[in-house]
């Protein structure tokens, strides 16, 4: 890292959040940005890329002032193991459905802290699998799958 970056952690974090806010912004212009009153499909994805590229800006310029941290290793099981659970739940959602692929997300997520256990992590999976259920299939009826084909649905 470069002498002149105080805080690692904060530009990094402000980069990703720079990027991802840049790259949704770049994805939104596909889609009708509409007026306040009357959204478009583009306009929430917009406006939302936006705040995030400039908390990435924000943290970015915060991160070369101030007292120095010192440099970390970047812990990569946890970030790999997250990576692995979300990929996980995108290829389980459609075979698995909602609840298997959410509760093998969480437990797989739970994998990369060490301090996690067994039976906490079950009742989140399972609460979040439930919660999801409610709030995205049965509330904003979002053609999810709550149990996929090889469950015959």
């Amino acid at each position: 890292m470069p002498s002149f970056i105080h805080k690692p952690r904060d530009f990094l974090a402000g980069l990703l959040f720079l990027v991802v806010g840049v790259g949704a912004f770049v994805v939104a212009q596909d889609y009708s940005f509409g007026t306040a009153r009357r959204m478009g499909s583009g306009y929430f994805p917009t406006v939302l890329a936006g705040i995030l590229a400039a908390l990435g800006a924000i943290l970015i310029l915060l991160s070369l002032f101030g007292r120095r941290d010192a440099a970390e290793a970047l812990a990569l099981r946890p970030v790999l193991v997250v990576i692995s659970g979300s990929l996980a739940f995108a290829f389980l959602l459609r075979p698995a459905g909602l609840v298997i692929a959410m509760i093998t997300m969480v437990l797989i997520a739970a994998i990369g802290s060490r301090t996690a256990k067994l039976l906490p992590s079950l009742l989140l999976a399972g609460g979040l699998a439930a919660g999801s259920v409610v709030v995205f299939v049965w509330a904003l009826g979002q053609p999810l799958p709550v149990w996929g084909s090889w469950f015959g649905s």
